[in-house]
């Protein structure tokens, strides 16, 4: 299976780049600089600006699926703008190189913590990532109109942290995973694992998922 990965040096995608590679998929990593990324048999870097539609859409031009990590970071300015502009412009590459399966991190803001209320709005929500949780949350709602891809939009845990693979976890829908009266969390390996899992196993196709502990 050939795979994308869209921002493949995050602090998402770098750990979705080595679940792919070991399980023997073909990875084209798409990032603004090599970083960290291994020299491996099986991933061809592809350096660029997702801004950049016509080279993204090249990009994504014969594989059989994107996996969309893109954050453009959480202290830029203009956050939502970014988010939403960036997210879009992906929408866009995908559909135009005709990939039909796209598999989209978002956030955990977009989780319902009561019926109809979601966790971005909330009090607690953290302000300075509010923004850039509702453009994603937006994107959201956008794919639940979108009939042309078989999209699969996941929401992580509350509590995202580097960890260990276990390979063992839960999976959810739309109601944010608790862990008694705190959210649950979730290793950013374990997370991977269930990206690369959806991938070549899809259970959620045109839906929205979780993961946690």
């Amino acid at each position: 299976m050939k795979v994308v990965i869209i921002g493949a040096t995050g602090f998402v995608g770098r750990r979705v780049v080595d679940e792919a590679l070991a399980r023997g998929l073909q990875v084209t990593a798409i990032a603004r600089q090599k970083k960290d990324l291994p020299d491996h048999a099986n991933l061809t870097l592809a350096l660029g600006d997702v801004a950049d539609t016509l080279w993204l859409t090249k990009q994504l031009t014969g594989q059989d699926a994107a996996i969309s990590t893109y954050n453009p970071g959480w202290a830029e300015e203009n956050l939502y703008e970014k988010t939403a502009k960036g997210a879009q412009q992906i929408l866009d590459a995908v559909k135009q190189a005709g990939v039909k399966r796209l598999l989209y991190v978002g956030g955990a803001g977009s989780l319902e913590v009561a019926p109809g209320v979601e966790l971005v709005d909330t009090p607690q929500f953290p302000e300075n990532i509010r923004p850039g949780a509702q453009a994603v949350r937006d994107l959201r709602n956008k794919l639940k109109h979108e009939s042309q891809l078989d999209w699969t939009y996941l929401s992580p845990a509350a509590l995202l942290e580097p960890g260990k693979r276990t390979g063992q976890f839960r999976l959810g829908t739309t109601q944010l995973l608790m862990d008694g009266q705190a959210p649950a969390t979730i290793s950013v390996e374990d997370l991977a694992v269930a990206i690369v899992d959806e991938i070549e196993k899809p259970q959620f196709i045109q839906a929205q998922f979780t993961a946690a502990y």
